[in-house]
């Protein structure tokens, strides 16, 4: 007999069982195994929000494996990831293998490679029932928002739509963030900007009126800026301060959740799901060359910058040998978590700082490599030294009027050798400047008065969202990808290249939870929850005592929404269509059923018309001339085809436009991809058009 490990994923079981060796039998759960159905709501609310789980369909067969291992084996552990998710699949696991909860049964690898896997064996516990608690908790939370609001806001505005707890705030974010905009009034404002150059030299650089010697002048008009460039007609330009000093910039912290699925889309353009289903792969195990399976990051859902002592000593080695003892700042680097922190794991950081993204590359896919380089740089950048920057501040005087300068020259690299953050925002430009004396004479290369106007906030685009979730304390690190995903499926949001635009859908959505729910999409209540959450995991918070004094008050709230919108119907825009019902005359409107969108006639039931839903490209076919329609796969995946299929059989994964190739004359597609181009499909042409 052996013993038996069980953990989620079959990828995880090959790299664990090459550590363990023969004496040890490792499988995978495949996730969960046990949950509440979907088909109802499965909570007894009146019997203490007992919860009603039951064998995830398809993995019946699994569990009686899972069983009959169980009772072949010497011991069971269960190596389930280590998060509140991970804690609730093995409690799971333990009710249905018949395990005791008292046992020290529970492992957790912080990391999956020989280190990380000895270290979880030789220190098991029995299962955190707080853990637990708090997870069952905010699974139940969830279905009772869900199951309990869905269904009224389904009656209301559209079948089919889903309200949910953390979902809604979100949506909430973005409208709010779309009304900001729309409210917005731009102020005129104007600036002076000049280009000199030292008498004698071929440098230029740039400077901006900063006002005169009574202080800043802000120019808000024409006239303004006009009578100023008078004033200067003809001025010398004396420079009257040189100032220089010297600042010190330092790496930015090894990555948590939330900021690998920010720096991902600033400079990867992944999105946040993409980032997570890529970090699980490199976290549960690649096959390197020389090595075997080994797990090449730390576990990726975590919201601590804590790094071990053996990590920051192995990263002091590896930068001494390869950049120098200059490149190591005095004392190894130590980095300050929020205050909100769970801490419970170490950062995202790379195994070991020796397997170096060229070492691994040949055994990973192009998204692993990406995406592992990103994290393997960050890292050890973090443990790098400061870049020192020599600063200078240029003042320069010409008939009353002050004009400065601003720039730096990099004195030593340090940690930017390797790595630089990449930001929401762009930063100002700062010139580099050419050396300058006190009352040296300038020669004015350029004077131009420009016209702006203040800018409205920015859209969201996921990056900002997720900071913007992290600072507002709503969701913890797993739930951010998932929550994006899930606005999006719904339509709720769209995405307009990066930027997350809401849907009218959405807005109606989001004015409807305001207006009836306020509770639900209050972002301090919301975030408070996740506090509240915390302390059952803390275990000084009973977890059906938290959901009944969520209930009480939500219960209360819905019964009043029911009966003040009672009969109320909410008609959207979007859902019009051009297309005329041929039976009674009306305009047929977009609805959803089962099986997803049809057209039907609004004066059902007298007029039963009803109609496929075709979502048109407005592109004629190159084949034979019909409309190209969108399509999708029993997936999701969407493709575009002809209309007249199966008649004609084209087929695109890129969209097609009604742009022409200047070279062969047939139309072009926008290829998919961080920078999106046009090329053209035709065999042997080559076109692309950036």
């Amino acid at each position: 007999m052996s013993k038996l490990v069980i953990v989620e994923s079959p990828a995880k079981a090959k790299t664990i069982k090459k550590y363990l060796g023969k004496d040890y039998e490792v499988v995978a759960s495949m996730g969960h195994v046990r949950d509440l159905p979907q088909a109802r709501l499965s909570v007894d609310i009146n019997n203490n929000f007992n919860p009603r789980y039951e064998i995830i369909k398809g993995k019946e067969k699994l569990v009686e494996e899972l069983i009959e291992l169980s009772k072949n084996s010497d011991a069971v552990y269960l190596a389930t990831d280590p998060d509140r998710e991970g804690e609730a699949i093995s409690w799971h696991l333990a009710y249905i293998l018949n395990l005791n909860l008292a046992d020290a049964n529970r492992v957790e690898f912080n990391e999956i490679t020989k280190y990380g896997v000895d270290n979880g064996m030789s220190a098991p516990r029995a299962i955190n029932l707080d853990l637990v608690n708090a997870q069952q908790a905010r699974r139940i939370l969830d279905r009772l928002v869900g199951y309990k609001l869905s269904p009224f806001v389904s009656q209301k505005i559209r079948r089919g739509l889903s309200a949910g707890r953390v979902q809604s705030v979100a949506v909430r974010i973005i409208v709010d963030r779309e009304n900001e905009i729309r409210n917005f009034n731009p102020v005129e404002y104007w600036s002076i900007d000049a280009k000199f150059s030292p008498k004698g030299s071929r440098k230029v650089f740039s400077a901006f009126l900063y006002g005169n010697q009574d202080g800043k002048i802000e120019l808000t008009s024409k006239e303004e800026t006009d009578k100023i460039l008078a004033d200067l007609e003809g001025a010398e330009y004396r420079v009257s301060k040189v100032k220089t000093g010297t600042r010190k910039k330092s790496p930015a912290p090894p990555f948590i959740t939330s900021t690998l699925q920010q720096e991902a889309s600033r400079k990867l353009g992944f999105q946040s799901r993409r980032t997570m289903r890529v970090a699980q792969e490199l976290y549960e195990g690649i096959d390197v060359d020389g090595i075997g399976p080994t797990g090449l990051i730390t576990y990726m859902r975590t919201d601590s910058l804590r790094i071990s002592t053996d990590a920051m000593n192995e990263a002091a080695s590896y930068i001494k040998s390869t950049f120098g003892d200059a490149y190591l700042p005095a004392k190894p680097r130590h980095y300050k978590s929020r205050s909100n922190a769970q801490d419970g794991h170490e950062a995202i950081r790379p195994t070991s700082v020796m397997l170096t993204p060229d070492r691994v590359k040949a055994n990973l896919t192009t998204d692993q490599y990406k995406l592992y380089k990103l994290i393997w740089e960050r890292f050890t950048a973090s443990q790098m030294a400061d870049c020192i920057q020599k600063t200078t501040q240029i003042d320069i005087e010409a008939n009353g009027y002050i004009f400065k300068a601003n720039g730096y020259r990099v004195d030593f690299d340090g940690f930017t050798q390797l790595y630089v953050e990449s930001k929401d925002e762009e930063e100002a430009k700062e010139n580099s400047l050419p050396a300058v004396e006190k009352d040296m004479l300038l020669k004015l290369k350029e004077l131009t008065g420009n016209q702006h106007f203040t800018q409205p906030p920015s859209r969201f685009t996921e990056a900002s969202l997720i900071k913007a979730l992290e600072e507002f304390g709503i969701g913890r690190p797993s739930t951010y990808a998932a929550t994006i995903s899930t606005i999006v499926n719904r339509e709720y949001v769209k995405r307009v290249g990066k930027l997350l635009h809401p849907t009218e859908l959405g807005e109606t959505m989001a004015q409807l939870m305001k207006e009836r729910f306020p509770k639900i999409v209050n972002v301090k209540f919301t975030a408070q929850m996740e506090q509240d959450l915390d302390t059952v995991e803390e275990g000084s918070v009973e977890w059906r005592e938290l959901l009944s004094q969520f209930y009480s008050d939500f219960e209360k709230t819905l019964k009043k929404a029911k009966a003040d919108m009672d009969g109320v119907k909410i008609h959207l825009k979007e859902d019009e269509t051009d297309i005329i019902c041929e039976k009674c005359g009306q305009k047929m409107v977009i609805k959803v059923g089962r099986f997803g969108k049809f057209i039907a006639c609004p004066g059902y039931p007298e007029c039963k018309n009803v109609k496929r839903y075709v979502e048109n490209v407005g592109v004629k076919c190159p084949d034979c001339g019909s409309d190209v329609i969108v399509r999708r796969t029993k997936t999701g995946k969407t493709f575009y085809g002809c209309a007249s299929y199966p008649k004609c059989n084209f087929m695109s994964w890129n969209e097609p436009t009604n742009e022409k190739c200047p070279q062969c004359g047939q139309i072009l597609f926008k290829k998919k991809g961080k920078k999106p181009s046009l090329y053209c499909a035709k065999e042997g042409c080559g076109y692309e058009k950036k």
